[in-house]
């Protein structure tokens, strides 16, 4: 079995996938760069247990992470609970399979890369990868499956806690979907700021990206917050919750060998 792991920033997400490739079990955690190895590793035993997975059964790993710090911390927790040495994305050993066609591929996050490995696997034609995370990022996967580019956002949450913290009278509200873009109070206008402007981006962005690539782009979204947003814009055609993960899969699929 496969250990995968997607450190973001504000989460990490730890799958199990079998080796049929479907994922068996997953569970998050908050990032936290001082959580040690061990921590991590009775928490997910514990979890796994509770999910009848055999912790010894797992002996193949590979991670993703945007926070170096948590490299170290992950990688001995594989080799310490799990006896094997992981396979980290974006070091030089890691074969992608695609090209990144980038002023400076080494800025690319991890979980980019991953999103566009898995996105190309299981989508025709040049894609854009929305990605609903700490930042909101849009990706352009040629029709080769090349990386090109892409545009970085502040995500949802980090709008919602901003103007929390900007604005003295504006309290923490929940993301939700309003009914009605004017607001009649001051927790529904910023709902429908939040929301609906989100949307504006999302179709905007997608708009000017599609005309300046010059071709029509398959929009494939990803993250927490990405059915929530795929309901409310026709600009988003397909969904995939698992895209981050099954690109883990497949790249470690192909350097396992």
């Amino acid at each position: 079995m496969l250990l995968a792991i997607d450190s973001g920033n504000t989460n990490v997400v730890f799958a199990v996938f079998d080796d049929d490739g479907e994922v068996i079990g997953e569970w998050r955690a908050a990032t936290s760069a001082n959580r040690t190895a061990d921590e991590f590793g009775v928490w997910l035993g514990q979890l796994m247990q509770g999910d009848d997975i055999a912790q010894d059964n797992i002996n193949r790993a590979i991670i993703a992470t945007v926070v170096p710090a948590n490299l170290v911390h992950l990688q001995t927790l594989c080799e310490k609970y799990f006896h094997c040495t992981p396979l980290a994305v974006g070091k030089s050993d890691v074969d992608l399979g695609i090209g990144v066609l980038i002023d400076n591929p080494n800025e690319v996050g991890a979980d980019r890369l991953c999103n566009a490995v898995a996105a190309h696997a299981s989508y025709d034609g040049p894609l854009l990868v929305l990605d609903f995370g700490t930042a909101t990022t849009f990706d352009v996967v040629d029709a080769n499956g090349d990386y090109r580019g892409g545009v970085i956002y502040p995500g949802i949450n980090l709008s919602l806690e901003a103007l929390h913290l900007g604005a003295a009278q504006l309290p923490r509200v929940a993301v939700d979907r309003p009914d009605k873009v004017i607001g009649t109070g001051t927790v529904s206008a910023m709902q429908s700021g939040i929301f609906w402007g989100h949307v504006a981006i999302i179709e905007g962005l997608a708009a000017r990206i599609r005309d300046e690539y010059g071709a029509d782009l398959t929009v494939v979204a990803t993250g927490g917050l990405a059915p929530l947003f795929a309901e409310a814009t026709e600009t988003i055609q397909h969904c995939d919750q698992y895209l981050t993960l099954r690109g883990l899969y497949l790249l470690h699929q192909r350097n396992a060998g």
